[in-house]
């Protein structure tokens, strides 16, 4: 799926993962970082494009993205989405899951408590807009940070096991399982699972 350029859903600024000592930013899977390099490398050669004028398009530098091609690199989802953006793609059109979805999605990150997310399906509302589907399993060690967006990315959640914990700048926030909440893409929250396995299912509205 290509997006017209200058009009690229993008999670940059969106969100975050990290671990909860630390701060260390997660990385994708190397298999999905190998899939992702097949992809980007097919893409730039049907929009004609250099590696060094995708550099100057992504702001990501030609030995990452060259590491990126070959599979050889461990980018954050940031950088991903900064590549698949100057491609007029996005995530969720890199990894294909829109033309074919699987039943068990796409895992594309795992987090160093054994955290996952897998990104099951997403779909195009309008030129300018894209939406999510996602499900998560945290695991106490691991905690998502959402950040603050000007131009909104809004999401939805609906706990299915365990008790997930919210910090937000008004405080923390506890929904158990059949439980839902809604994350305003202009505030900062964080998602922590100190008291046990969470599995949650996540829907995000990606908009410029």
């Amino acid at each position: 799926m290509l997006v017209p350029l200058g009009h690229r859903p993008t999670r940059s600024e969106h969100y975050s993962a990290h671990m909860d000592v630390g701060n260390e930013p997660e990385r994708i899977r190397p298999a999905v970082a190998v899939r992702i390099g097949r992809r980007v490398r097919a893409l730039r050669g049907d929009r004609g494009l250099t590696v060094v004028r995708l550099a100057e398009l992504s702001d990501v530098s030609r030995r990452m993205l060259t590491q990126i091609e070959l599979g050889q690199a461990n980018p954050s989802l940031a950088t991903i989405d900064k590549v698949a953006a100057a491609l007029g793609t996005t995530l969720p059109g890199l990894l294909e899951v829109t033309d074919s979805p699987s039943p068990e999605g796409v895992q594309v990150w795992a987090g160093p408590a054994g955290s996952s997310a897998h990104l099951l399906n997403a779909m195009r509302t309008t030129a300018a807009a894209e939406v999510e589907l996602w499900r998560w399993t945290l695991l106490p060690g691991d905690a998502y940070e959402i950040r603050p967006d000007a131009a909104g990315a809004d999401s939805l959640l609906h706990v299915v096991r365990g008790r997930l914990t919210i910090d937000s700048a008004d405080g923390p926030h506890v929904v158990d399982a059949g439980g839902s909440w809604r994350a305003s893409g202009a505030a900062s929250f964080t998602f922590r699972a100190p008291d046990g396995p969470v599995d949650l299912v996540r829907v995000v509205a990606l908009r410029t």
